[in-house]
């Protein structure tokens, strides 16, 4: 029988109906029940961390998520993690990296429904997080609608929908059907011992590029203590220089010392700014390419990335390397 931490952490799955909205509750007895119906297969014990709202959940969040992980490690054969869904493929984006050589199952869950209400979504997901860990899927993955995603892919894709998010540009890892749990992913558990790195820089903006987009706003981002800047670019790699030239602007911050990526702000396939003029301008500006990274992904190694170098080819350096299947590297 494996032995699984369940940390809870708020969001929807554990949201009451109060006279402001949905706010999460710290302990709802159904988790309880939960764990009950479930203690025939697994040993389960249920530890409370944080009572947030996803979308309050931040740097000093993910430290101590990830503090909190590491420490259980030992003790368990894997860890399941309740956590909104607004900002869940950013936590676990953010463990994959923190949590280095992680050898055994860490899965993130959560519901669109509390887990109180009679049509919630909360006890299939749980399930189905306790089947990963069982199966020794290995890593950080979100269990969500029967799916097991990587967590350094998955995205929130429907903000209704129980089928909430996708695996962008990489297979599910696997999937409950009417045989039981399906595992895709038979790949072998990275060698080395897990460590704990918890460093980051909270100092990285996103931008998404309109067209039109003015250049000045670089300016403005220029004098503001940024050092990584994410840019969401047009299609397989594009950014506009007629009449109004992004590409000097990029270029200036990263004269500067600002660590600057770009990705496509198309959801699917991986961005190449080489095919076009217009993505080689901005190649030459000394970008760094994100290839076929999420948003969130990209968001996060860049913000850890910052947290272990200053050097910008430092930077450059671990994002030519595919830590932990966030990138499909040629």
């Amino acid at each position: 029988m494996k032995k699984i931490l369940l940390l809870t952490t708020g969001g929807t799955i554990a949201s009451v109906q109060g006279e402001d909205g949905l706010a999460p509750e710290a302990a709802p007895t159904a988790f309880d029940r939960i764990i009950r119906e479930y203690s025939h297969y697994y040993e389960i014990q249920s530890r409370n961390i944080l009572n947030l709202d996803s979308s309050n959940i931040q740097s000093e969040e993910w430290r101590l998520i990830a503090q909190s992980v590491y420490e259980a490690l030992p003790d368990y054969d894997g860890i399941v993690i309740t956590h909104g869904t607004d900002t869940m493929a950013y936590t676990a984006s953010m463990l994959t990296f923190m949590l280095e050589n992680l050898q055994k199952p860490v899965v993130f869950t959560g519901s669109q429904l509390p887990i109180s209400s009679p049509l919630s979504d909360a006890p299939g997901n749980l399930a189905t997080a306790f089947a990963a860990v069982d199966a020794g899927l290995y890593g950080v993955s979100v269990a969500f609608n029967h799916k097991i995603i990587r967590g350094c892919r998955a995205v929130k894709v429907r903000a209704m929908g129980f089928d909430a998010f996708a695996s962008v540009n990489s297979p599910y890892r696997g999937e409950i059907l009417a045989s039981g749990l399906e595992v895709y992913d038979h790949s072998a558990p990275p060698e080395g011992q897990t460590q704990l790195n918890s460093r980051l820089c909270n100092d990285v903006f996103l931008l998404k590029l309109i067209p039109g987009t003015n250049p000045q706003i670089f300016d403005a981002l220029a004098q503001m203590p940024y050092r990584g800047i994410i840019l969401e670019a047009f299609g397989a790699g594009g950014l506009h220089f007629i009449r109004r030239d992004l590409s000097e602007k990029i270029h200036a911050l990263v004269e500067k010392g600002v660590a600057v990526v770009v990705c496509s702000q198309c959801l699917y396939d991986t961005s190449d700014f080489s095919i076009y003029e217009v993505g080689r301008k901005i190649l030459e500006a000394g970008v760094i390419p994100a290839g076929d990274m999420t948003t969130e992904a990209a968001v996060t190694k860049l913000m850890w990335a910052l947290g272990q170098t200053k050097r910008l080819d430092g930077v450059r350096e671990i994002f030519e390397r595919n830590i932990a299947g966030e990138i499909h590297l040629a």
